[in-house]
């Protein structure tokens, strides 16, 4: 019995051991995407990165636009748990709105990842490369700015917001604040644009 139990533990503890090296692979792999651009990722730097074998490292992705694709989802989960969960737990349109807005800002604020926001420093990178890559990014995309407008037309419709505003400009005026606060923060590392971006969403909410 003892060697039964033993023969079942060891395929699980080397599964474990699989996901493990795989969530620390995934996890340097977002880091250095916002820093070297997601084209820059490869099995050899990765794999440098990790202390990892390539043949290690090759196991777990068997190509780079594995290794993309799966870095990919690793952001889009780590966006859902910080910015998109709590959302989701309001009650009014306009609540989950705010949250949206002050979840984005506070994950650009805490420096989840060293080049900002991953989807907009991915994005501008391979905006004009068509591929899978690309379009799991532009499905991120119109989820995001869907999932604003939707906020926006609750909130308009439990006569939270101005019903005559248009969702999809608000939508956008709203993203592209968003954009410019990331952008900034990366740049100067300061705190004001982000600030900005708070008072410039709430303005164009009060209207």
């Amino acid at each position: 019995m003892a060697s039964e139990r033993s023969d079942t533990q060891a395929p699980r503890r080397r599964r474990a051991d699989g996901e493990r090296s795989r969530a620390a692979i995934l996890e340097e792999a977002t880091r250095l995407a916002t820093i070297e651009g997601i084209e820059g990722l490869s099995i050899g730097r990765l794999a440098d990165e990790v202390g990892m074998s390539k043949s290690g490292l090759f196991a777990h992705f068997g190509s780079k636009e594995e290794l993309q694709l799966a870095t990919v989802e690793q952001a889009d989960a780590v966006f859902r748990a910080d910015v998109l969960e709590p959302a989701a737990e309001a009650t009014t349109g306009r609540e989950r709105l705010e949250r949206l807005v002050d979840g984005f800002l506070r994950y650009i604020e805490v420096e989840t990842y060293p080049g900002g926001c991953f989807f907009a420093s991915v994005l501008a990178e391979v905006d004009m490369r068509p591929g899978p890559v690309r379009d799991r990014l532009v499905v991120f995309l119109n989820d995001w700015l869907g999932r604003l407008e939707v906020a926006i037309r609750d909130a308009q419709s439990e006569g939270d917001l101005d019903a005559g505003e248009d969702p999809a400009q608000l939508a956008f005026e709203v993203e592209a604040a968003l954009l410019t606060a990331n952008a900034q923060f990366v740049v100067s590392r300061s705190y004001e644009p982000i600030e900005r971006a708070r008072r410039m969403i709430a303005r164009a909410l009060s209207r």
